[in-house]
């Protein structure tokens, strides 16, 4: 499937909707594009995971490097993720306590910042 990202603003966050497989192939759209919106003075960013159906270590990469990147503009990085596939990942490789999961990006704008 097509990697499909969209960007909306929500209460001060960019929220990028990601429909489709992030994988090898299309993992470089996703880093490009949060890349961008980071450059384009937004730090604080949401990535909403719930229109993918996989996701591989290219695609991890991703996220850690989006979260680096928003941290060292003085941002942060959300996910949301209920998928128990994607979850799953997040999991075993323990980024989910780096990277909390949320259900939705509201409740990802209105958690507290990891510590």
């Amino acid at each position: 499937m097509d990697l499909i990202l969209r960007t909306e603003e929500l209460d001060g966050w960019a929220v990028v909707k990601v429909t489709g497989d992030v994988d090898v192939a299309s993992a470089p759209r996703l880093r490009t594009h949060v890349v961008s919106v980071v450059a384009g003075g937004q730090p604080n960013v949401v990535i909403d995971l719930e229109g993918v159906d996989f996701l591989d270590s290219t695609g991890l990469g991703v996220v850690i490097g989006a979260l680096k990147r928003t941290r060292s503009q003085g941002g942060d990085l959300r996910l949301v993720c209920t998928r128990s596939a994607v979850q799953r990942l997040f999991e075993l490789t323990g980024l989910d306590r780096t990277i909390p999961l949320h259900a939705s990006a509201g409740e990802a704008i209105a958690a507290d910042a990891p510590s």
